[in-house]
């Protein structure tokens, strides 16, 4: 509950934000002129046209800003949210392979079967090509 209304009320600060921004001129310009004075008394702002309200605008909304951002950053990272999904996730597969199951001692030992063993002929071995042999050595 106090989540949603935090991502809505965060929502609501960023695009006002957003407008704040671009509602600002440039250096040298004024926006009172764009309301028919031209720096004068009677333009929408007063006299020292909008300058010093647009930037205390923009620091609210700027601080405002960062405040619902790192409250949704603590709300998401301690879990008020709910569960991550990697809390959801299987567990990793490994590649071991499980001991054998030992059979529990009993007294009595099975009958070995009477089934004959397969006959399994040697395997053939090739044999090496013999070293050349060595002339006789000559004495001098």
């Amino acid at each position: 509950m106090f989540f949603a209304l935090l991502v809505t009320v965060h929502v609501t600060v960023c695009l006002a934000l957003i407008l704040v921004v671009l509602l600002q001129v440039g250096k040298g310009q004024s926006i009172g002129a764009a309301f028919g004075g031209a720096g004068s008394s009677q333009t929408f702002f007063g006299s020292r046209g909008p300058a010093t309200f647009l930037s205390r605008l923009t620091t609210i909304s700027a601080a405002l800003f960062m405040l619902t951002s790192l409250g949704l950053a603590y709300m998401s990272s301690s879990g008020g949210q709910g569960s991550s999904i990697t809390d959801r996730a299987l567990p990793p597969m490994t590649d071991t392979v499980p001991a054998p199951a030992t059979p529990p001692a009993s007294e009595t030992t099975p009958a070995p079967s009477p089934a004959p063993a397969p006959v399994t002929a040697p395997p053939q071995t090739q044999e090496a090509p013999a070293p050349p042999a060595e002339p006789p050595k000559q004495e001098q």
